[in-house]
Formats: C-alpha cells, sequence, structure tokens
C-alpha cells in the first residue's frame, strides 16, 4: 500500500517546533498500516525537518541558538540578500538540517523512541504555513 499526501503546517515564528502530532492529525491512513515507513518531506529551501527530543524544550531552544551563532542574520559575507537579513541564514539551516525524515511504522503509529518527535525548524523570522509531503508505504493491517 502507498500512500502519499501534502500536508499543511500552521505559520510558526522562527525556532523549533514540535510538529508530530499536527501531522499525525492529516495522517489517519497511518492506522491502517502494520509494518511500513513514513516519510516526510518539506518543500521549503527555507525550513527544516529533523528528529530529535521532545520532552525538554530547552533542546528546542539550545538548537535555535546554536544555529544563530553557525549562521547569523546579515552576515557581512552574504551576497544573497535580496529578501531580507534571514534569508540566506535560513537557506543555510535548511541545508544543515536537512528537508526531510523517515520513521518506521509499527502497527499503525510511528515506530519512534519515546522520547522522539518530528521538529520543523522554522528558520525565517516570518515564514509562513509550511507544505510537507509525507509518503506512507506498507502492509496493511488485517481488518
Amino acid at each position: 500500500m502507498w500512500i502519499q499526501k501534502t500536508l499543511t503546517l500552521k505559520p510558526r515564528p522562527r525556532g523549533f517546533h514540535l510538529v508530530t502530532q499536527e501531522l499525525l492529525g492529516q495522517l489517519p491512513e497511518l492506522g491502517r498500516i502494520r509494518v511500513g515507513l513514513a516519510h516526510f518531506f518539506i518543500q521549503h529551501t527555507s525550513a527544516s525537518l529533523t528528529l530529535n527530543e521532545n520532552a525538554d524544550p530547552d533542546v528546542r531552544r539550545d538548537l535555535e541558538a546554536h544555529l544563530r551563532q553557525l549562521a547569523p542574520d546579515a552576515a557581512a559575507h552574504y551576497v544573497h540578500v535580496l529578501e531580507g537579513p534571514d534569508d540566506m541564514p535560513a537557506h543555510i539551516k535548511a541545508s544543515l538540517m536537512g528537508a526531510s525524515v523517515s520513521v518506521p511504522i509499527t502497527d499503525g503509529r510511528l515506530g519512534m523512541g519515546i522520547w522522539q518527535g518530528i521538529y520543523l525548524g522554522e528558520h525565517r523570522n516570518h515564514g509562513g504555513p509550511r507544505q510537507v509531503v509525507a509518503t506512507l508505504q506498507g502492509e496493511a493491517r488485517e481488518a
């Protein structure tokens, strides 16, 4: 069985945001799969998806703080500046973090560890809604 849908994540401010439940809320089909793979791909070059700890909010703050040091806004050496001081650093951060995550599906649920969640890395000050293509592939559960 193959299922593919384009999901919309609500707009968020710059930073890292747990979006696992928002994604799952748009994928009731996941419950039909006994064993398989879920792949999530963000269709933007200034935002990212990553898998990380879902319990301590300090992880989100530290990820953002570290990336701001790695790729600061308005650095003098940026050439791509027409879309604002946060645009080029957003592209750098998105490339570093990645555009997709893959998670096993086990008995109709994502097979993540107990302390894992899917993060949206919003790297623009005002990124807007974000589109994520979700592809589910697997063997159907018995009815």
